[in-house]
């Protein structure tokens, strides 16, 4: 049979050849499908990582924000006729304020507009006036009044809120303590000049001063009786030796144990009366400098610190600071002067800022641990005398010499952040020196914050150094070992088993760490330790041994399987050096080697310390490290190996001065994506450390970092609260470290790149 290889009629060349041009095209259509696909893949992945970043920013950038200060209304000072006035007090909603007279009134009025809603008159005996006047701690509106007769009346006033038709409203109201009795403080009917006073639910103290007379002092204590539940109060009453010429300031703190009286010199005493029996000066020094006078003298919140103000503007910062001999003695901590002679000074109620005034009616608004001012304003075109805050501190009311009421709305949302409360050392109330510290949260609403970042940061760093201190090397010669001098067969066995072990959860290594190695490294510390001389060693005498085995001998084991002959050799030296570990730990540490380090040496060890994390951290970051590595070993050109030996060289010199250098760019990328991934650890080091955030070095201590701080307190912030801020402050600090670390990286992976590209 005889086939024609001539076309048939009517069929051109082209479409003969058409199955081709199909199949060329639809190549090129899915060429630039995938190009396309690619692109947007990768300009979503940037897009994301941007979002992210930028959402980060926007979170963080409200910490950083200075107060401002909005003026809402002036009017004239409320009941002007009814005397001068001792003080103002506001409501938390800043709808209704109070202003105590001089003649005993109490004049609720509306913030807004100075409208009277109440006047409650104080019960004073005739022919005796109000003489001195005293506040307790803010929070719980105890006022007391002096009078001439020698006796104090205490008053408090509430601010109830109801909720009628769902409209809020406030009652103000006065109560009178201490069954409306008046305190006698001196029965010789002597004027009560200064006063000072302090309640809460258990005991109720008051202080009165008279030129030529000791302190007074009465504490009436509440005890229930166990007969028929009622409460009796019982008094107990002391003098003190003023040992001051005059008093112009008289302060008891919140406890009720600590008592300051100060003349207009700044001369300071510092009393304990925590036993009335038994009161003595605790201190007595200048809190003013030489040639100066002292025009304020305030409680911080929590009545830990004092606030000085003097006269040429500048304002102090004092608390107790324990010393050597561990004595606490009042010690100047901070100080700002960006005032003109200080008038008044008003402290917060929940935080450790401060509101204060000068004689040209100008407020600032200052924070004592962020050690900043946050603004200072005109409220006044004159000298101010009396300022009272909000609870909430979102707002204030200042009166001035003009006898005008000033009414101002604060917006001051995160105070306490600043560049040295972040990352400097900041000396907090009741420590002995500077430190780093973070404590986010405490049970007491008169706790400083402590948002210091430093010893997270630290906490990362640290955490990540004894990670690849671990798993750099085993990584690193394994890899090159797997890719360069290990049997082909062997290696595919070795290298996916190598892999896989990255796909286990970190949640389950950090488990086994914190609850199976950190109690068995520490029954067994002396053998963790020899561990580390006897695997090498033992190593090393275990391949001299094997080379003066006859050759008939080694070749039973072929070329680049012998590392399957070490494995029941690490198996018998870690053995060896656990058990060794009891008779080193009875023969050199007298059976504790944990208490040897404590009390002998000094150093502090904790269970679940940075050797726990630098192993199971090195764990999870080995097979990243080796897999890339590995690969980039593998993947030098034979041609430049062949030609190394072909020239003379060994194995071992072509591995150094060829492969490793060729390879060093992906090494290099190894090492920096394991770092990335050891300083972004979140569950094993949650789980395996003590999750303290100290600043020690030890390996037999813990740390906190940054990944495992936000895990751990995130789910407890308040949103949009400076702590919930300051946490993704410190997500923006880790994704920026990351970024800084991966830029190097690929400027150094470049440069290794060209350089040695010509191998």
């Amino acid at each position: 049979m005889f086939f024609s290889s001539s076309p048939k009629p009517g069929r051109s060349f082209l479409s003969r050849i058409s199955p081709f041009a199909d199949r060329q095209s639809l190549r090129i259509i899915k060429d630039i499908a995938v190009r396309y696909a690619m692109s947007i893949g990768g300009i979503s992945v940037i897009a994301a990582i941007l979002l992210i970043f930028i959402y980060l920013v926007y979170e963080v950038i409200p910490l950083f924000e200075s107060a401002k200060l909005e003026q809402i209304v002036s009017y004239e000072v409320p009941q002007s006729s009814d005397g001068k006035t001792l003080a103002y007090s506001v409501d938390e909603y800043t709808d209704i304020a109070v202003r105590y007279t001089s003649h005993g009134d109490a004049i609720f009025f509306r913030t807004a507009d100075g409208e009277l809603v109440d006047n409650v008159s104080i019960p004073i005996p005739a022919n005796v006036q109000i003489t001195a006047f005293a506040k307790g701690q803010p929070q719980s509106g105890v006022v007391a009044f002096g009078l001439s007769d020698g006796t104090a009346i205490l008053t408090k006033h509430l601010f109830l809120v109801s909720y009628p038709n769902d409209i809020r409203s406030i009652t103000p109201k006065l109560e009178f303590l201490l069954d409306s009795k008046p305190v006698v403080l001196f029965p010789n009917s002597l004027p009560v000049k200064k006063l000072a006073v302090q309640s809460d639910a258990d005991s109720t103290t008051v202080v009165g001063w008279t030129p030529g007379q000791d302190l007074s002092l009465q504490r009436f204590e509440r005890k229930e009786s166990f007969l028929d539940d009622s409460v009796l109060l019982e008094q107990a009453e002391s003098r003190i030796p003023i040992n001051l010429d005059s008093v112009e300031y008289l302060l008891l703190d919140k406890e009720q144990r600590i008592l300051y009286a100060a003349d207009a010199e700044g001369v300071l005493i510092q009393y304990d009366i925590k036993d009335l029996n038994d009161a003595e000066i605790r201190q007595r020094l200048p809190v003013v400098e030489k040639g100066h006078r002292l025009t304020s003298l305030e409680f911080l919140t929590g009545d830990l610190s004092l606030l000085v103000g003097e006269s040429d503007g500048t304002i102090s910062q004092w608390f107790s600071v324990r010393g050597e001999d561990n004595r606490e003695e009042l010690s100047k901590i901070r100080v700002f002067d960006e005032l003109k002679h200080v008038t008044a000074i008003v402290g917060e109620y929940s935080r450790k800022g401060f509101l204060a005034a000068d004689e040209t009616g100008d407020v600032g608004i200052f924070h004592t641990t962020a050690h900043q001012t946050l603004t200072v304003d005109p409220v006044a075109a004159f000298g101010i005398n009396f300022l009272a805050i909000a609870p909430r501190g979102d707002a204030f009311l200042a009166e001035s010499l003009d006898g005008y009421v000033h009414f101002w709305d604060i917006e001051n949302q995160h105070p306490e952040i600043s560049w040295s409360a972040l990352w400097q050392e900041v000396w907090y109330e009741s420590y002995s020196k500077p430190d780093f510290v973070w404590q986010s949260s405490a049970a007491d609403n008169d706790f400083e914050p402590k948002f210091s970042l430093t010893p997270l940061a630290f906490g990362t760093l640290k955490a990540a150094f004894y990670a690849m201190l671990v798993a750099i090397p085993i990584a690193i010669f394994g890899a090159i070992y797997t890719a360069y001098f290990m049997a082909p067969g062997l290696r595919r066995v070795v290298k996916p088993a190598i892999e896989i072990m990255e796909a286990l959860p970190t949640v389950i290594l950090g488990f086994l760490a914190g609850l199976w190695l950190a109690p068995a490294l520490e029954t067994h510390l002396p053998g963790t330790f020899s561990l580390l001389l006897i695997l090498p060693l033992g190593l090393l005498c275990f391949a001299y041994s094997w080379q003066l085995l006859p050759i008939a001998v080694r070749n039973y084991v072929p070329d680049g399987w012998q590392p399957l002959l070490l494995i029941p050799v690490v198996f018998l030296l870690g053995w060896l050096s656990f058990a060794i570990s009891a008779p080193i730990e009875e023969l050199f540490f007298s059976g504790d080697m944990r208490r040897w380090l404590t009390h002998d040496l000094g150093v502090a060890f904790d269970q679940r310390n940075s050797i726990v994390v630098g192993i199971a951290m090195g764990f999870a970051v080995i097979p990243t490290i080796f897999s890339i590595a590995e690969d980039a070993v593998f993947s030098v050109p034979k041609h430049l190996t062949f030609g190394s030996l072909a020239l003379g060289a060994t194995p071992w010199q072509t591995m150094a001065r060829v492969v490793i250098l060729t390879a060093s760019p992906g090494i290099f990328s190894a090492v920096m994506i394991g770092l990335g991934r050891a300083v972004g650890e979140t569950m094993i080091v949650l789980m395996a450390t003590g999750n303290t955030p100290v600043m020690d070095f030890s390996i037999f201590e813990g740390m906190r970092t940054l990944a495992a701080n936000i895990a751990v307190e995130m789910p407890e912030s308040e949103v949009s609260s400076t702590h919930y801020r300051v946490l993704f402050l410190a997500a923006l600090v880790l994704f920026a470290f990351t970024f800084l670390v991966n830029t190097f990286a690929e400027l150094v992976r470049h440069r290794l790149r060209q350089r040695y590209s010509s191998l």
